[in-house]
């Protein structure tokens, strides 16, 4: 399933200043039922953003309409617990395309970057200027430059590089999961393929 390329993303951020937010707080075990990738963005963080009675809870930042934007800015330990991918479909459907942390669990980076959504690892220094930038002004705004690899605080121009493998970063700037590289090889794959003797 392919996706939109992602190359140069300038955005304001929805702050998480929230360490160790785990897959279940992402999207909780109850809607996990689904096995396309549509519809789990309506479940991003739904017990912290809706009461029993199906109100959303006021306090939380997703409903707090002073915060917008395609980058979710979360605390240290991001997607740590189970290895379910839809925590990271949940954050893709739900409209974000970066998330940024001081340190995320493994598997929801590699969930993450299959889908579409780019983690980029900061500082905790960093971490921490950009969650009192936007407490200063929700509309900060963050430039992600994935050729460079390069994260960006406009308000002051201070700026941190971020590691990704090579193979993702690929894929990312081409908007491909692991299946449509592999059809775009399939020539590649074919002429192989007849240069085996079996």
């Amino acid at each position: 399933m392919a996706y939109d390329k992602f190359e140069i993303l300038k955005s304001s951020a929805v702050p998480l200043p929230i360490e160790n937010v785990d897959t279940d707080q992402i999207i909780p075990a109850r809607f996990l039922k689904a096995t396309e990738r549509k519809g789990f963005g309506d479940n991003l963080f739904r017990d912290w953003r809706y009461n029993p009675d199906n109100t959303p809870k006021e306090q939380f930042v997703l409903n707090n309409p002073i915060y917008s934007g395609k980058i979710l800015v979360g605390g240290k330990n991001f997607g740590s617990g189970s290895s379910r991918e839809h925590a990271a479909w949940a954050v893709y459907d739900y409209g974000f395309r970066c998330v940024v942390s001081s340190f995320f669990a493994d598997i929801f980076r590699g969930n993450c970057l299959n889908i579409g959504v780019l983690p980029v690892q900061v500082s905790a220094e960093f971490l921490d200027k950009i969650f009192k930038a936007i407490e200063v002004d929700p509309n900060t705004e963050i430039e992600i430059n994935l050729p460079k690899q390069t994260i960006t605080l406009l308000v002051s121009g201070e700026q941190e590089s971020f590691e990704i493998n090579g193979y993702k970063k690929d894929n990312m700037l081409n908007g491909f999961d692991d299946i449509d590289y592999l059809a775009k090889m399939k020539e590649e794959i074919k002429e192989f393929a007849e240069t085996r003797p079996f």
